[in-house]
């Protein structure tokens, strides 16, 4: 075969080229990579089952360490997200710059005066720690009951704050809900047949209208201890600690071999006939006390706990697969609460720091 020969000048032509080519190859990759590096900095992150766990920081209590040692433990222990009861200003300035996130909650007292007017309340409280403080959710009350004087005044105010949001054009970042606890159930058994009493209809209904508008979520307290402390004649513990080995309820095409997750879903079929089929449930409190009550041990509590933080990264048999947005009840034990003795050991860590239990929180 006769060899080909290729001039010098055209061997220098084919360098030439083919170091153009990669050249353009590999300016082509650094802007993919420049772009999947702003993709990663400017995205929001979704709610995923690692971010699903907070904890609420009562302060109850007149033993507790000072706000700056609270967020270090926090950010020491991994736990990305906060709910406190008011807008403690002490707090709100300890998170600024942290990437914590945080529910902060009207206090029960303050909800008729919003009801008249938000915009002092979210410029003093919101709008003065944007954007150096991460708000998620601002919850208006804490288990309002129904009869209770400011049940009327609730959804005025979650109007007027929400109005107040959207004016600053943060109703997309912030969301306003407000907190209830199961007492509102008039049927939870089986959980297919949840729903809100008669008596809870008329102060939940249009909370519920709310949200399904606003795509705000429900925040509900959830405490299968004190669910098995009313009927343990009924109610297994071991059903109550996630512990169960096999199904206890069937309910149709589900089964459930814990409380908690038969509550939540009683308060997801009662929340879809209040008319809130795409609201979602957010659970903002959820614990067992170490000790001061039957069952009240640390070895439950631990139980409890480690179970509850596992089983929220799978979600519910109705809702399988889907991660529960939840927050521990509480950072520390509050001595300052009661009247039962058991409200005064819902604490993760002591009041010195020291955890009670050996929890991976994330």
């Amino acid at each position: 075969m006769q060899s080909v020969k290729i001039s010098k000048s055209k061997s220098i032509g084919l360098i030439n080229s083919s170091a153009v080519c990669i050249m353009a190859l590999v300016c082509s990759l650094a802007a993919v990579v420049t772009a999947l590096v702003f993709i990663v900095l400017h995205l929001k992150p979704t709610t995923t089952a690692a971010q699903s766990i907070g904890v609420c920081y009562g302060q109850v209590a007149n033993d507790l360490p000072p706000e700056s040692d609270v967020i270090n433990l926090y950010n020491t222990n991994g736990i990305t997200r906060m709910r406190i009861y008011n807008p403690n200003h002490s707090v709100l300035e300890a998170l600024r710059g942290t990437n914590i996130e945080l529910v902060v909650g009207v206090a029960n007292e303050d909800i008729q005066s919003i009801a008249n007017s938000a915009t002092d309340w979210v410029q003093t409280n919101i709008l003065a720690f944007v954007p150096d403080v991460k708000f998620r959710y601002i919850a208006v009350g804490n288990e309002i009951k129904p009869q209770d004087p400011a049940a009327q005044f609730v959804v005025p105010a979650m109007q007027n704050i929400n109005a107040a949001l959207v004016a600053a054009n943060l109703q997309a970042q912030i969301k306003v809900s407000t907190a209830i606890d199961l007492s509102l159930l008039g049927s939870s058994y089986p959980p297919s047949a949840g729903s809100f009493s008669d008596t809870a209809a008329p102060y939940i209904n249009p909370i519920v209208g709310f949200l399904a508008n606003t795509g705000a979520p429900l925040l509900v307290n959830v405490y299968p201890y004190f669910s098995y402390l009313g009927d343990p004649a009924n109610i297994k513990l071991s059903y109550a600690l996630f512990t169960e080995p096999g199904v206890v309820v069937t309910d149709g095409p589900f089964g459930y071999q814990n409380l908690f997750d038969a509550i939540l879903d009683a308060v997801y079929y009662a929340v879809e006939k209040a008319g809130g089929p795409n609201v979602e449930v957010v659970v903002s409190e959820s614990g067992w006390p170490s000790e001061g009550g039957d069952a009240a041990t640390v070895d439950n509590a631990a139980t409890y706990l480690r179970n509850l933080i596992g089983k929220v990264k799978s979600g519910t048999p109705r809702k399988t697969g889907k991660a529960i947005e939840t927050y521990l009840f509480a950072m520390f034990d509050e001595n300052l609460k009661g009247p039962a003795e058991t409200e005064r050991h819902f604490g993760l860590f002591s009041p010195s720091k020291q955890p009670k239990y050996q929890i991976t929180f994330n």
